[in-house]
């Protein structure tokens, strides 16, 4: 068992005060060579409690078996009692009421007012409010001085949960109003708005050898429907097994029309994925040099549907950008977003479905006039 160290009242004291100016536990700990943390939330936990005599009792349990000081100096008893009534007689009489009968602005305005002097803790046990109350108080209180714009920012960053920037959020305002995209910035970044999606990551690997040759050559557009395919091959490692997703994506909208989720990364995963593709003539379809591309049974199958095979050079995942940045926001949008790392199979393929869904039928693109897949198809038509 440790011994147990007898700090002076001027150590205590000092930390105290080093406390009220601001100091972290820490800095306090160095600077008064303090070897235990607790002493020093204990001090001040008297100090915030009124029991600063308690300062001056010894190492150990007296208090509890009542070994310790029986009667504190006569002026330090009065000066806690003088500064219990100074706390009193400085409460508004406005706000001398219990529970609901208090005002919440009028109680947050206290508050501020009575910052360094008294605690918030302190305060609600004396009025009998919940801290909850009054936090909630101060966020309606902040939320009251949004203006319409800014209420309209918030309710559309909420909806998307905080998966878009200024640029996009800025479209869907000026569905129906006119603003700059600066002053939507502008005020995303003063509230802590901004888009909270992690930094997107890509992961180079190289293929031994490849087929087909390049024909897509980074060509991204298409002014058709079904004529320029991407597709590959992504890690799910987010639940109690890895699971692998597998998408094609069609480069007139960039809407996935076929996918695929499994827990083998096989020839049959691919397979799955490419018979949910409709009927097609003169179609383009790339990828990677992926083993599972460049297998027999995928290549039969791509001849038998009358498509054109093209690969990425070796090592070189922007040669297939699109469909490499559609399985990185799913990732960023979902998993990386809402923190998800071990969930149960079934939550991880639900929640692929669902950003599939959300992806082709709402979430807009600046590339497509600020119009989700879907929504750009039926237009052009």
């Amino acid at each position: 068992m440790g011994t147990r160290v007898a700090y002076p009242l001027q150590v205590k004291q000092e930390s105290i005060e080093m406390k009220l100016a601001g100091k972290t536990v820490k800095e306090i700990m160095e600077t008064l060579h303090i070897k235990n943390k607790t002493q020093v939330e204990t001090w001040w936990r008297w100090y915030r409690n009124g029991e600063e005599h308690r300062l001056l009792q010894p190492v150990g349990k007296q208090y509890t078996f009542g070994k310790g000081p029986e009667v504190l100096p006569e002026l330090e008893q009065l000066r806690i009692d003088n500064k219990f009534l100074r706390q009193q007689l400085g409460i508004p009489k406005k706000v001398q009421r219990i529970g609901k009968e208090v005002e919440p602005q009028i109680f947050v305005a206290l508050v501020e007012s009575k910052q360094g002097e008294m605690t918030v803790k302190e305060l609600c046990e004396m009025f009998q409010i919940s801290r909850s109350s009054y936090y909630r108080w101060v966020k309606q209180k902040d939320r009251k001085k949004w203006s319409e714009l800014e209420c309209l920012i918030n309710r559309l960053c909420v909806e998307n949960k905080f998966r878009y920037g200024y640029r996009k959020i800025t479209a869907l305002v000026n569905r129906t109003h006119r603003v700059s995209k600066n002053t939507v910035q502008k005020i995303m970044q003063k509230y802590g708005w901004s888009c909270r999606v992690k930094k997107k990551k890509r992961q180079n690997t190289g293929q031994p050898y490849a087929i087909y040759a390049n024909q897509l050559n980074r060509q991204f557009q298409s002014d058709r429907p079904l004529t320029k395919l991407v597709t590959d091959i992504t890690y799910l490692p987010f639940g109690q097994k890895l699971l692998y997703l597998s998408s094609i994506m069609d480069l007139y909208n960039g809407e996935i029309i076929a996918y695929t989720i499994g827990d083998k990364q096989d020839v049959a995963l691919v397979l799955d994925t490419l018979h949910q593709l409709p009927p097609m003539f003169h179609c383009l379809m790339h990828s990677d040099q992926g083993s599972v591309y460049t297998s027999y049974s995928y290549q039969e199958e791509i001849k038998r549907k009358s498509i054109t095979m093209s690969m990425s050079r070796k090592g070189t995942p922007a040669d297939n950008a699109c469909i490499e940045s559609f399985h990185a926001s799913l990732k960023s949008e979902t998993f990386y977003l809402d923190g998800l790392k071990n969930e149960s199979t079934s939550i991880v393929i639900q929640t692929v479905v669902d950003y599939i869904s959300y992806y082709n039928k709402n979430r807009i693109q600046q590339k497509l006039d600020y119009r989700s897949p879907i929504e750009y198809r039926k237009a052009a038509v």
